[in-house]
């Protein structure tokens, strides 16, 4: 019998790639969202379910029967809505997962933290660089301050449960027709993406790593009786700029300690605590695109 996993946030940004992840590997899928289904869902062959996760009632309905959950359901940046807004319904809804998981004995969870809980938007320069995991809490919005207090939440259900709560702090999540509309234009202008220090992650990476997280075993993940909720960061291995990464950090962020070497326009977010609890590694980059 395959692994049934319900997605949470499926009718989103990143939604439909974990959904095709998941399905092309062989798990059993439950699409989720209050949205309706996109056609990369309804062309796949899993369920689909409409549902209002900050209802508790509602996240116990659909979690059930379910194995594992990946939980991705949130308003997704700061400025969409209201500050109040955006704070209560993403830590509602959280809170509303995490407890349906525990009423069902789901035996993993994993969830979209944030790369904002990092510091972003850097207005004020990091700490040092490659920002890690380390550089946290430093939440500058509303929004960043709702994945930080969830990655309390996630950890004392954790430490509750004795199941993995895998947080993944997602940088900038892109498809491939996203590059061009993007990238280009900020080449000219080293200060235009430096609020998350010229990072990003493609989205058939960042689906590949929800899926790696959901096989991590939990001995990987300090489950059980050390209550695992590791909070990872999720970036691609480069930056979005043609310009090496030491030279931009230098001139937009004088003074920064840049803790290791950084070759070329190597990310200034460091995956090590990903690769080494997940073995997962970023495969793709905007250069297979705009150079093709």
């Amino acid at each position: 019998m395959s692994t049934k996993v319900c997605v949470t946030g499926s009718s989103g940004r990143l939604g439909p790639h974990v959904v095709a992840e998941l399905a092309a590997h062989g798990y059993d899928v439950l699409a989720v969202d209050v949205a309706p289904a996109p056609p990369a869902v309804t062309d796949l062959d899993v369920a689909t379910v409409r549902a209002d996760l900050t209802d508790a009632a509602q996240a116990v309905d659909v979690l059930a029967g379910c194995d594992a959950v990946v939980h991705l359901a949130n308003i997704p940046a700061p400025g969409l809505r209201p500050d109040g807004v955006t704070f209560t319904t993403n830590v509602t809804m959280n809170h509303a997962v995490f407890a349906a998981a525990r009423t069902h004995g789901l035996r993993r969870v994993v969830w979209a933290s944030s790369e904002t809980t990092l510091g972003l938007p850097f207005v004020d320069p990091p700490w040092y660089a490659p920002v890690d995991e380390a550089h946290f809490p430093r939440a500058e919005s509303t929004y960043a301050l709702s994945k930080v207090v969830t990655e309390q939440v996630a950890a004392t259900y954790a430490r509750w449960t004795g199941v993995a709560h895998v947080g993944l702090r997602f940088s900038n999540v892109l498809g491939r027709d996203d590059y061009r509309r993007l990238f280009p234009a900020a080449w000219a202008d080293p200060h235009a993406r430096k609020w998350n220090l010229w990072s990003y992650i493609d989205a058939r990476d960042a689906a590949s790593a929800c899926r790696l997280a959901l096989e991590a075993r939990d001995e990987q993940l300090g489950a059980g009786a050390s209550a695992g909720a590791p909070n990872l960061v999720i970036a691609a291995a480069d930056t979005c700029m043609t310009r090496p990464s030491a030279e931009l950090l230098a001139e937009v962020f004088p003074g920064v300690e840049l803790r290791r070497p950084v070759e070329g326009t190597t990310s200034l977010f460091a995956v090590d605590a990903a690769r080494d609890l997940l073995g997962w590694e970023p495969a793709h980059t905007w250069r297979d695109t705009l150079e093709a």
